[in-house]
């Protein structure tokens, strides 16, 4: 359970919006939360989040460890921080005036904050993550992107829900085939495959893979600089499709109940 403050709000929330004073005594001048969070976010970017450590962060800051406790409780805590600190979006966003555009420009933002800080995805979004500043700042930009899309704000925030869930995994899809390389198929491996993925077994995917849109036969399964676009935008497509339809049958109902 994550540490709270005397007004009950968790430790990390009020620290990222400033609502937690730094420590007044000990050898703590140099140091403060904005630069313990920078300098494990400057780790966590260059060696992975499994590098970032209380250690490794004190001894990047030529403190003692014990100094850094004296700010973040844990590294828990730490993390909860970094994961907001590095979700950060423009200064200034005008989105475009029609919704169906605004969405797909909101998950674009996105998408981008966490393309620069992937390492943010192997973290929880759970409660705690939502009341940080940057997420509060996301979500109140997708509802921007929604203000006249006619359904009510808790279907919106179930909409910023499933839309970052569909960004965060395709971000988290991109670092996987990128980590994992081109795989290349040749004739006799994909001779081998067609033996054992048969119409009779696999009716329904035998043809596809037959058709070589399954896996391309003598070609990379996925090049990385190929991307993974066309699903991306696939998803947000489906998406949208399903609210036009939901706006369609609000305006319906709104229609009947007039007459």
């Amino acid at each position: 359970m994550a540490e709270t403050t005397d007004t009950g709000l968790p430790r990390a929330v009020a620290i990222a919006w400033g609502m937690q004073e730094a420590p007044q005594r000990g050898p703590n001048r140099g140091l403060s939360h904005e630069r313990i969070v920078a300098a494990a976010i400057q780790i966590a970017d260059a060696e992975g989040l499994a590098a970032v450590t209380m250690q490794a962060v004190a001894k990047s800051l030529g403190f003692t460890t014990m100094s850094l406790y004296r700010y973040v409780s844990s590294k828990d805590e730490l993390l909860r921080l970094m994961q907001d600190a590095a979700i950060t979006l423009p200064e200034k966003v005008k989105l475009p005036g029609d919704w169906r555009d605004a969405l797909r420009a909101w998950a674009g933002i996105v998408r981008d904050a966490y393309r620069a800080h992937p390492w943010t995805l192997d973290l929880p979004r759970g409660p705690i993550a939502v009341l940080m500043p940057n997420n509060v700042r996301a979500a109140d930009l997708g509802l921007a992107a929604m203000k006249d899309l006619p359904l009510p704000d808790d279907e919106k925030i179930g909409v910023i829900l499933v839309i970052s869930q569909h960004v965060g995994a395709s971000v988290e899809l991109e670092q996987n085939l990128a980590a994992e390389g081109a795989v290349a198929i040749p004739d006799e491996g994909a001779q081998l495959l067609n033996e054992v993925i048969t119409p009779a077994r696999f009716p329904h995917l035998a043809p596809v893979m037959e058709s070589g849109n399954y896996i391309p036969d003598d070609s990379p399964v996925v090049e990385a600089e190929d991307g993974i676009d066309p699903e991306y935008d696939l998803g947000l497509d489906l998406i949208i499709s399903g609210l036009e339809v939901m706006e369609k049958q609000k305006a319906g109902h709104e229609s009947s109940s007039g007459m």
